[in-house]
């Protein structure tokens, strides 16, 4: 199985048959049950549980797990991130990239500084938005620089096979 994606979590429990609410991390909240099976962690790692049934509550999402059926048993699944193998999402073309392959990526700009490494991204109103960590012998004293994922006016090119970014801008900002 490849790295496990975090792509919701699994919130209160609702009823007393097991059911819990959904907390879905998706662009489109119902997305999630397309994703399958679902992997929850427990003390000893990544285990696989199935969707039995699912359903729009309120303004939220709810479900059913496979052999859970008390609220008890649900009530100790609450707060536990919903994950599914990386290889479940479709291939993208080979000028797109998911969130997740930029995470770790080396960044530098133009004239070849190192600004440091992806540790997450933001989205934003207007677009999205790399947090670099600065490398440790920063030269200009970053700790952390927020750099606008604006292709071709800032980020100049994503190589994710040598895990490099390339960006217009200018270390001390």
């Amino acid at each position: 199985m490849s790295d496990p994606v975090v792509v919701g979590q699994l919130g209160a429990v609702y009823g007393i048959k097991g059911w819990l609410k959904v907390n879905s991390f998706t662009d489109q909240p119902e997305g999630i049950f397309d994703y399958q099976p679902w992997l929850i962690k427990d003390g000893k790692g990544w285990r696989e549980i199935q969707v039995a049934g699912w359903k729009r509550h309120s303004n939220g999402l709810i479900c059913k797990l496979a052999d859970i059926d008390q609220r008890e048993e649900a009530q100790a699944l609450t707060g536990t991130d919903i994950a599914v193998g990386a290889d479940v999402f479709p291939a993208l073309p080979e000028d797109q990239f998911y969130w997740r392959d930029l995470i770790g990526c080396q960044v530098n700009n133009t004239r070849g500084y190192h600004l440091g490494e992806v540790t997450q991204l933001m989205e934003t109103g207007s677009n999205d938005v790399l947090v670099v960590k600065a490398n440790a012998n920063d030269a200009f004293g970053q700790r952390e620089r927020l750099i606008p994922f604006l292709e071709e006016q800032v980020v100049k090119s994503v190589n994710l096979t040598d895990k490099i970014i390339e960006v217009d801008w200018d270390p001390d900002f």
